[in-house]
């Protein structure tokens, strides 16, 4: 009986990051539609993650991949600072995607630093969907 207690609770510990990424995704990605977006797509994140877009200040082209890399599932070095930056893969970084408030915090300040713009609640659940799906 001892045994199958520690299992399940094993099962459950190595679960819960996936489900609290999936309620996160889902949650924001709800509260987006009742903003007026549309059925979000992976193919439309990973559009906006590969776009290049001018920075208004200096014209240099940014894009996500500058700093995040095209691969999700290795570390990036941010543009400016060199700073590491963890895989953005949930499926190697079970973390990632779990914290609607940090999610909402960094789509925030990504998109201002890359787009030179907030995103639209259209952009954000497609740049969801298309980092969820990796």
């Amino acid at each position: 009986m001892r045994k199958l207690i520690i299992n399940g609770i094993t099962a459950i510990l190595i679960a819960t990051p996936w489900m609290t990424q999936a309620d996160a995704i889902a949650e924001l990605q709800m509260g987006y539609r009742q903003m007026g977006s549309g059925d979000f797509s992976s193919t439309g994140g990973e559009i906006i993650w590969n776009k290049e877009f001018p920075n208004p200040q200096s014209g240099q082209l940014r894009n996500c991949a500058l700093c995040h890399t095209n691969d999700l599932s290795k570390s990036g070095k941010h543009n400016r600072t060199g700073k590491p930056i963890e895989p953005m893969a949930p499926s190697v970084n079970p973390q990632r995607l779990t914290d609607t408030r940090k999610i909402e915090k960094w789509l925030k300040r990504n998109c201002k630093w890359t787009l030179g713009r907030e995103c639209t609640p259209q952009e954000k659940g497609d740049l969801l969907a298309f980092l969820r799906d990796h």
